[in-house]
Formats: C-alpha cells, structure tokens, sequence
C-alpha cells in the first residue's frame, strides 16, 4: 500500500501515521518524490487499513501497489534514485565507470591499477578482497590486507571503493573499508547477509544471481531497502544459460527491464557477463544503449598473470580505448560520463 501525503503535511503528521502502522505491526517508508511525498506500507495490510489512514491528518489518499516491488518499483517512487558516492552521482542520467582488479593481489598492483583507470576517465575504484571461487584450491583474496589495500589505493587517487562483502561476520570491517559494499552473485539470495548490509547505511550493490528471475532480483533488493538504507543498486553480470560459448549469458533485456520498472540505479557487468575480454567493450556499449547508469569493468596490468579472471580483464590499454568509445556512445544517447575522477577529485 502507498499512503499519499498532502502538499504541506506537518512531520508531526508524519509521525502519527508512521506510528500507527507500527501499532498494527507494519513498517512505514517515507520517500519524498519531486512531485509527492508518499509512505510505502509494507506487511500483512488488511482490507480496511486504506480507509482508516484515510481518516488522519495529512494523508490525502492510499492506493494499493499491484506490483510485488513496493520500494523498489516505480509505482512507490516514479523518479529515478540518484546515490551520491564521494564526488560521483550514480542515477543522475550520466554514465559512470567503475573499473579495478578482480582481485587485490599486492600494493604495486593495486596502485598501478588505480593510477591507470583513474587517468582513463573511471570514477569508483573496484577490487576483491574477500574471493568467492568455485574450488576452495583457488586465489581466495588477501582478506583484510586486501581491503586495506584496496582503500589505500582509493584514497590515494581520490576514488571512492567498492568491494564484495560474502558473510555477516564480514559487513562491519568491509564497511570499515569501502564505500560500496557488493554482494555477489552466490550470495543474491542470502537474505540476512543483504539485510545486514542494509543496515550500515552505506549504498549497496546487488548482483543479480545465477538463475534469478528478474522478480528473483528486484525482491531481494527489497530486502535491503526495507531495512530504511535506500542506496542500493542493481547489477546485471549475466547469468547462466544452456549456451557454453560464453561464461555467462548477459541479459540486455534485463538492463531495459529494470529501467522501466524500478527506480534504482542499474550497472552492467561484461566482464562477468561474457568472460572473454574481447566481448567486454561490445557488450558494455550495448549496455550503455539500453540505458546502464554504469558500467564495472574488470582491469589488470597484466590480465596473463592475474590471480582471479584474468581473461576476462581488459589492460590498461584496452580499458582506456573502451572509455573512448564510451564516451562517444554516452553522449549520442543523451548520457554522458560523469567527470572523470581525474578532473572530479584532488590526487
């Protein structure tokens, strides 16, 4: 249910009504649109809940939500979410790139790599310290150092940092550390984890899972923002199919889909969703095209050593050809690259 406020409600009418929902055991959002002020109602409404808000001071009508989304969806919110992350807007109609390692692997790499993709034009530094791999014999992440590592590098170019958190005993210190936090694609479903990340308060990006259905997805995310942190963004990475030829399937579709539906901010992964380097910046175009509000892009100094990924890591040479093309593709669909971090931020 969505209780639409009056032009000109006092918050202590607000406050009486946020009130009595808790007295009936339901939770009340307040989102405060450009045109309207609502409250999405989310619990077990019973059928004459509608009438009796009606009644209270400041509340000019409720109407239900039909769609199962009732933070996430654009009947609650029809403006787009815009989350500000250290000098970077991600929603506001422009194109942000997030760029960095799979994964951390020591402070040379780190640095070269942020040095790198910040001259190029990236604006959010990404690198894994804590590594979900298919075998456990494989390069897991260095843990803490690699977060630590990973904000050096941050702070040091003046990006802001986004890293994968994989468990609840994990949210705090990799909250201590980052400016995103990630969930990934094994973990879309782990629901105390996204609620856990919820509560930091910090914006959120969630993966879409392996085989989730798009309802699948946007319903997780529900579960973050009904903690009260609206800053979650949706991640496109692919996902997995009966086709072989690539590592996942990217869903274009998707990228449009979501845009249509729900107010939250979209980033596409290529990288994850092709697993060859040389489909990432095809696909990322594309993306960009079905109206991505960003792009996270795998990048290593040297992609044949890589520890985790490497091919589907773009160089350095590589990533600065894919911001190029970028550009021109952003601007011919009415949205361009944010600043870069390089004219955004002091190094």
């Amino acid at each position: 249910m969505m209780v639409i406020m009056k032009s000109g409600y006092s918050q202590e009418e607000m406050d009486q009504i946020i009130q009595r929902l808790d007295e009936v055991g339901l939770k009340g959002h307040q989102i405060v649109g450009v045109e309207r002020t609502v409250i999405a109602v989310v619990g077990s409404i019973y059928p004459e809940l509608g009438d009796e808000l009606e009644t209270m001071d400041g509340v000019a009508s409720t109407v239900r939500i039909s769609s199962p989304y009732k933070l996430a969806g654009r009947e609650t919110k029809p403006e787009a979410t815009v989350i500000k992350v250290g000098n970077v807007e991600i929603g506001s109609g422009k194109t942000v790139f997030m760029a960095g390692p799979c994964a951390v692997e020591n402070e040379d790499q780190m640095m070269e790599t942020a040095k790198a993709v910040k001259e190029a034009g990236a604006h959010v530094l990404r690198g894994g310290a804590f590594k979900p791999r298919t075998s456990p014999y494989s390069f897991r992440g260095l843990g803490v150092e690699g977060l630590r590592l990973l904000s050096q590098a941050g702070k040091a170019t003046g990006m802001p940092v986004i890293t994968e958190v994989m468990s609840v005993r994990e949210v705090d210190v990799v909250a201590e550390y980052s400016d995103i936090l990630q969930i990934g694609t094994r973990n879309a479903q782990n629901f105390m984890l996204l609620e856990e990340a919820g509560r930091t308060g910090k914006p959120v990006l969630l993966k879409r899972g392996l085989a989730s259905q798009i309802e699948d997805w946007v319903l997780a995310a529900e579960y973050i923002l009904n903690t009260g942190n609206p800053n979650v963004m949706l991640c496109e990475r692919g996902i997995r199919t009966f086709e072989t030829a690539t590592r996942n399937t990217m869903d274009i579709n998707a990228v449009a889909l979501i845009k249509e539906i729900s107010h939250l901010p979209l980033i596409a992964d290529p990288s994850h969703g092709t697993g060859k380097w040389s489909l990432v910046k095809p696909v990322a175009l594309a993306s960009i095209v079905a109206g991505a509000d960003g792009v996270i892009i795998e990048v290593h100094p040297n992609p044949d050593h890589a520890l985790s990924d490497g091919a589907q890591s773009l160089n350095f040479k590589r990533f600065r050809e894919l911001i190029e093309a970028s550009r021109v593709i952003a601007d011919a669909v009415d949205r361009p690259l944010w600043p870069a971090a390089a004219e955004a931020a002091p190094a």
